[in-house]
């Protein structure tokens, strides 16, 4: 096993662990009934992606676009 499969291994697991938990702080969306509803936008909903939530999901994006990259790499290594 060479020491770039090893250190991709290892990143890939660091990144796996680190999108779990990124995922569980996010808090649920309140789609349900008040969609339906047609409830008015609040001004906290409507400046979401400056709050920490909003952080929170360009985080995901990003570990689970690297989740991604790293899983192709390594299943290219094993071929």
């Amino acid at each position: 096993m060479s020491v770039l499969k090893i250190v991709m291994t290892i990143l890939f697991i660091l990144d796996s662990i680190f999108l779990a938990v990124v995922v569980l702080m996010q808090e649920g969306k309140e789609g349900g009934l008040s969609a339906v509803t047609g409830s008015v936008d609040s001004y906290w909903k409507q400046n979401k992606g400056r709050s920490m939530e909003g952080a929170l999901v360009k985080i995901t994006r990003v570990a689970a676009v690297l989740f991604m990259v790293l899983t192709i790499v390594l299943n290219m290594q094993s071929l």
